[in-house]
């Protein structure tokens, strides 16, 4: 294992940057997004793979592959719960027309994101901040943050957050953290009324949704 190093002026640098351009693509509209999105994605995989880490280093090895399968299936038991209990409640509702398509995308994106957070943020968190507890409650925030104005999202991410991130220095693999909060992401769709989290929407997007009837 490497040893930790301290942090740097590049470091705070490049977190500035990549939380920066992650909020401007958020906050844009919709057409700018289309033309800022890549750009963003591909700015951040470049500055992490710079640093030629292994596959193992990085969480998209086998390393923890086995001993983290309990992550996914604590997600099974839990959205399976949730789901009931939205049930009982009366808030479960199914997916809006032409989202099924999408699903597989969607969990794409969030092993994506659990890369951003595990990768560019945790690391260089890890270097500027004394102490390991303290890069995991600052990833956690800054993670939540980027959810809003959809406040129960915001604070769903700030716990998955804080929990994916212990996990992943414990684990160190990114495909069931990121599975799982895909599967996590896609319960809290279908338990949480729409009117609440506005289709999953952040930012821009939150404000300027007007909502659609759901699909029979």
């Amino acid at each position: 294992m490497s040893r930790r190093q301290p942090g740097s002026a590049r470091d705070l640098a490049e977190l500035i940057f990549g939380y920066g351009i992650i909020l401007l693509v958020l906050w844009v509209p919709e057409h700018l997004q289309r033309i800022l999105s890549p750009i963003a994605l591909l700015a951040t995989l470049l500055i992490v793979l710079i640093l030629r880490q292994s596959r193992d280093e990085l969480g998209f090895g086998l390393r923890g592959l086995v001993p983290s399968l309990w992550i996914f299936l604590a997600a099974t038991v839990l959205a399976a719960l949730s789901i009931l209990l939205a049930k009982t409640a009366g808030t479960l509702h199914p997916l809006y027309a032409g989202d099924a398509p999408h699903v597989i995308g969607y969990v794409l994106w969030t092993i994506y994101q659990q890369f951003l957070l595990q990768d560019y943020f945790m690391p260089r968190l890890t270097r500027l901040l004394p102490a390991k507890q303290s890069a995991i409650s600052l990833a956690a925030v800054l993670f939540a943050a980027a959810h809003l104005p959809n406040l129960v999202l915001t604070a769903a991410t700030l716990v998955w957050g804080a929990v994916s991130c212990a996990l992943f220095l414990k684990y160190r693999n990114i495909y069931v953290l990121g599975i799982a909060q895909g599967l996590l992401g896609l319960c809290f769709a279908i338990c949480v009324p729409d009117a609440l989290h506005h289709h999953m929407r952040v930012g821009l997007g939150y404000l300027n949704y007007h909502g659609t009837q759901p699909s029979p």
